[in-house]
């Protein structure tokens, strides 16, 4: 599946701005619809190491009212959140009706991390299919806007990042020992994946592969997905 993804795809620095401003005006325009109108979105952000979601983030708060949002890193499990339901802690993360709650990562690492890592079971991995589709079709039920993303770059590309990264003193806190060793699991993750945007895409929650070899075509596409679920929503 992710083979068949266009990585050439690309936009000048140009198109990037004049995308960008257009989008990032009818965006802030949306979200405060959807808050009138008491409608909480979620967006989820998943992609290999270094393909760019702290920038796409960045990109789509730009503008926002940083009353309305809530950007939330997800890390592994504390002591305490290991002692619930490995839901539970995004469960109480969730938006309130006129909010967004914008995910660095997500529920999605148990069929991802948690899965290639042995952090869990064959079978609970295996359930967590249904776990998170159930989920993501009761908090659409209640209203919420679910919005998936998965960014998507190739080896190489993921390999130049993080030497970019070592080599910036100002970036190189971003790499880590942790990081080599995922990438060295790549084949077994690139499974993990295109099982998990095969099980997991729905008509109410679906997923979108952004193309993130290119960092500016890949943050367009983003917001534009973004503007356009949101718009076709409130319609």
């Amino acid at each position: 599946m992710l083979n068949e993804i266009d990585l050439a795809r690309k936009i000048s620095k140009k198109e990037y701005k004049t995308a960008t401003d257009k989008l990032e005006l009818k965006l802030g325009w949306l979200l405060r619809k959807a808050r009138e109108l008491n409608i909480p979105v979620i967006t989820v952000f998943e992609g290999w190491d270094a393909a760019g979601k702290g920038g796409n983030i960045r990109r789509l708060t730009e503008t926002l009212d940083p009353r309305g949002y809530e950007v939330i890193p997800v890390s592994a499990p504390n002591d305490l959140e290991k002692l619930h339901n490995y839901l539970w802690r995004f469960w109480i993360k969730m938006p309130k009706a006129d909010h967004i709650s914008i995910f660095d990562r997500s529920w999605y690492g148990r069929v991802m991390v948690e899965r290639v890592e042995n952090f869990c079971s064959e079978s609970e991995w295996k359930r967590a299919y249904q776990e998170i589709n159930q989920m993501e079709e009761q908090l659409t039920n209640f209203g919420t806007i679910v919005i998936n993303f998965w960014l998507h770059i190739d080896k190489d590309e993921q390999l130049a990042q993080f030497k970019a990264r070592q080599e910036n003193k100002y970036k190189n806190w971003k790499i880590t020992d942790e990081d080599w060793r995922n990438s060295e699991k790549w084949d077994a993750y690139k499974l993990a994946v295109e099982e998990m945007l095969l099980r997991t895409d729905t008509p109410y929650a679906p997923w979108t592969v952004v193309e993130s070899n290119c960092k500016w075509y890949a943050r367009v596409k983003a917001l534009d997905t973004v503007v356009k679920r949101i718009e076709s929503e409130l319609k």
